[in-house]
């Protein structure tokens, strides 16, 4: 089930970036992390009472030298109605009310999205009387915050998830496999879903951004039962031209959390570029499986008998957190190994759904142990109690111990490459909780 997607948008400078990240510090992750998972992103996940949702930063309404300042406005105030459940509108309580917030006012008023208007910067009680004037917004009430000094955020919170759109459950066969194709415009989604598929379900174009929306095709294939599921492209920030392609982001996001694989393609003729590790970032952070095509490899430059090795370790080079996706070199223009997507997507989706008992987890900690027995920190060692898996998609291990403070995460990551040699898990991410014996699992 896709998570809501909360949009903040309004001025430069008024403390979007600030409480994009405010909100973020409330979700406690105890499972990953671990140095080199953390990317710079524009998407957020995060948690308040029960609810889990995305929350988009816009980085801003942005106007470029010479252009139509209530025209770019109005296209980036458009395409947040269109693509959130809800708006988070942040205007400034010190600056006040300015023609820009008024425009912007305007629209949000024409949209059927739930808008919280966020009075940023009243951070003292002689600046509550500041928000009064953003009623002229005819945007309801007005909530007066202060992100830098987390003050209010609460009753910000409550608004945002109080708007949130009735949960409507998802029927979903338990044998169909659901794949979201992702990756940056133009690198052959559409084509791929195409050649899976056997016919032209997807409008194939050169011109990046030509599919706008997730598109869902349901098909069987040697006994088996897939959903596939074409994205909108993402393009890195500092790329966009077009204000659209900056959501078709939240589409993309939104078919990642309904998926149980990703086919993570990169083009061959370009190779890895940054916005490829957020994409695949954002895959690897909602426990998704992955498995990496390598498009266009039919054309890729000055190929020889070691291209794929060399191209590999590139991969696992600047991809380090994917280290346990399976790659796949394909074209989908000539179909070259395009028969094998469907075959490593099942594969995952096994490797996902593997359990372990304990008992055989435990002989494999002890085996590990006393061959790299965990080292020692300020005069006290740690010891690993015992192991046992407690969920699937993706694998999920309590690990309990002695101290949990004593766990560095290269001991865990120790760990974690001893279980894959033994056990496999290719093409998903692992997950581990490190807790101390006392603790009981909530």
């Amino acid at each position: 089930m896709s998570k809501p997607i909360v949009a903040i948008v309004g001025r430069p400078n008024v403390g979007k970036s600030t409480l994009f990240n405010r909100i973020g510090q409330k979700r406690v992750s105890i499972v990953d992390d671990m140095p080199g998972v953390t990317r710079d992103r524009i998407y957020l996940d995060a948690q308040w009472l029960q609810h889990e949702f995305t929350m988009i930063d816009t980085g801003g309404i942005e106007f470029d030298e010479g252009s139509h300042i209530l025209a770019s406005m109005r296209q980036q105030a458009v395409i947040a109605m269109e693509e959130a459940d809800v708006i988070v509108f942040v205007v400034d309580g010190r600056a006040g009310l300015t023609a820009s917030d008024e425009e912007v006012g305007k629209l949000l008023r024409g949209t059927k999205k739930p808008v919280i208007l966020a009075v940023n910067k009243v951070d003292s009680p002689q600046r509550e009387m500041d928000i009064y004037e953003f009623y002229n917004l005819g945007l309801g009430d007005p909530i007066g915050i202060s992100a830098s000094n987390a003050l209010n955020l609460g009753d910000l919170l409550d608004a945002i998830v109080a708007a949130f759109p009735a949960v409507e459950a998802e029927e979903k066969d338990e044998d169909e496999i659901s794949i979201a194709v992702i990756g940056r415009p133009n690198v052959g989604k559409s084509s791929m879903v195409n050649r899976i598929l056997g016919e032209d379900r997807v409008i194939v174009s050169d011109i990046p951004g030509t599919t706008r929306d997730a598109i869902d095709t349901h098909f069987t294939k040697d006994g088996t039962k897939f959903t596939l599921i074409d994205t909108a492209g993402m393009r890195r920030r500092g790329k966009i031209e077009e204000a659209v392609e900056r959501y078709s982001v939240m589409r993309s996001l939104r078919a990642i959390d309904r998926a149980d694989v990703v086919l993570m393609m990169i083009d061959a003729s370009e190779g890895i570029s940054e916005q490829d590790k957020k994409i695949a970032g954002y895959a690897h952070d909602s426990g998704k499986g992955v498995v990496i095509v390598v498009n266009k490899w039919d054309i890729y430059p000055g190929k020889d008998d070691k291209s794929t090795l060399r191209f590999t370790e590139e991969l696992r080079d600047e991809i380090g957190f994917l280290q346990y996706a399976p790659v796949l070199y394909a074209s989908a223009l000539t179909g070259q190994r395009v028969n094998r997507v469907t075959e490593l997507v099942k594969y995952v989706a096994e490797q996902q759904s593997m359990r372990i008992k304990t008992s055989v987890l435990n002989e494999l900690i002890r085996d590990a142990v006393s061959v790299n027995p965990p080292p020692m920190h300020k005069g006290r060692q740690l010891k690993i109690l015992f192991m046992t898996q407690t969920g699937i998609c993706p694998p999920k291990f309590i690990v309990f111990v002695n101290d949990a403070n004593l766990m560095h995460f290269s001991y865990l990551r120790f760990l974690e490459n001893r279980l894959r040699e033994s056990y496999g898990f290719e093409g998903t991410p692992l997950r581990f909780v490190v807790r101390n014996r006392e603790e009981k699992e909530e």
